[in-house]
């Protein structure tokens, strides 16, 4: 059975990532981010402006496999069971009985997770760190697919509540997405007049991949090749960030704190899945490179000097890239 899942396995993925460019036109970077999220069992962050396809996207994603999918909007009035559910009291047993929460979906999209407060966020973190919640002190395991897709908009700040550290550590990525470009939008227009016609989603009709199969990929995915001398490039990368005096006193002035080991961890999966995703057995030094600020981005802190300079992190890891050598 799982030989079977292992050669259809990109096949599935294949039409999977079809499916989804279909219907998400010119956010190519975001629809590839996702696959390599869903592949290495990770969560991500999207930051970018209303209207740019990121709810659709994760929609889209939920209806090309086996998985249901919910939209949780955050509020500052949000309450943490309103995101794990809560024990309700049945009068005729006279016993509590647990009513689920959104969290037990396999892909949760947490729209606007900054507006929330603090005790959301730590009810968020456990799901998303230990994958269980625990509610009157029971613990409850969440599905074995499950994926957290968050965004963020980076036009308002009223209202917000910045994301601490620790939890921006547990998403694998953090992706900053843009405006299409004018032959983009044109499709968009298209597309969007299609589905009006229709009233209702033009999505292809194509046989949902499984659980299994996606299962089966992530299995795969590990062993995809990457040489010892690439490995010790992509740690170098990220040691590198905690002591960037070594390549220069500028890097050494930008940074207060680098990336955590949970940053090489990401960074090798992430690099591997990116190379599945090619048709390759191999990594490449591309691969880390291109998939190193997604990883590495939210997990850096900026120095006040940087900040007062506007360097931000993307300056900070394009610097960091182009200094260390390439095996």
């Amino acid at each position: 059975m799982l030989e079977v899942s292992l050669s259809d396995s990109k096949t599935a993925i294949e039409q999977l990532k079809k499916t989804i460019t279909e219907q998400i036109i010119g956010q190519d970077v975001l629809v590839e981010r996702m696959l390599i999220a869903l592949l290495v069992d990770g969560h991500i962050l999207v930051e970018g402006a209303p209207g740019l396809a990121k709810t659709r996207a994760i929609n889209v994603l939920s209806k090309g496999i086996e998985a249901d999918f919910h939209r949780v909007q955050f509020t500052p009035d949000l309450l943490p069971s309103d995101l794990t559910g809560t024990d309700i009291y049945r009068p005729e047993q006279g016993t509590f009985e647990f009513q689920q929460g959104p969290l037990f979906h396999n892909l949760v999209l947490a729209d606007e997770i900054n507006r929330a407060p603090a005790k959301v966020q730590a009810a968020l973190l456990e799901a998303m760190a230990e994958r269980q919640i625990t509610v009157g002190g029971t613990t409850y395991k969440l599905p074995n697919l499950f994926m957290v897709m968050a965004t963020q908009n980076p036009l308002e700040q009223e209202g917000t509540y910045p994301l601490p550290e620790a939890q921006l550590d547990r998403f694998l990525l953090h992706i900053n997405i843009d405006y299409p470009n004018a032959a983009h939008e044109k499709e968009i227009l298209h597309l969007a007049r299609a589905e009006a016609k229709a009233n209702e989603s033009t999505i292809s009709q194509h046989k949902p991949m499984t659980q299994q199969q996606l299962f089966a990929a992530r299995q795969e995915i590990l062993d995809v090749y990457m040489s010892d001398e690439l490995e010790d490039y992509l740690l170098q990368i990220v040691l590198v960030t905690r002591e960037p005096a070594v390549y220069g006193d500028d890097l050494a002035a930008w940074i207060q704190y680098g990336a955590s080991p949970r940053a090489s961890i990401a960074l090798d999966r992430c690099a591997r899945a990116k190379a599945w995703l090619h048709q390759r057995d191999f990594v490449t030094p591309e691969d880390i490179q291109n998939i190193a600020y997604d990883v590495l981005r939210h997990r850096l802190i900026m120095s006040y000097e940087a900040e007062a300079e506007g360097i931000t992190p993307d300056r900070f890891i394009k610097e960091l890239i182009s200094r260390i050598a390439v095996p």
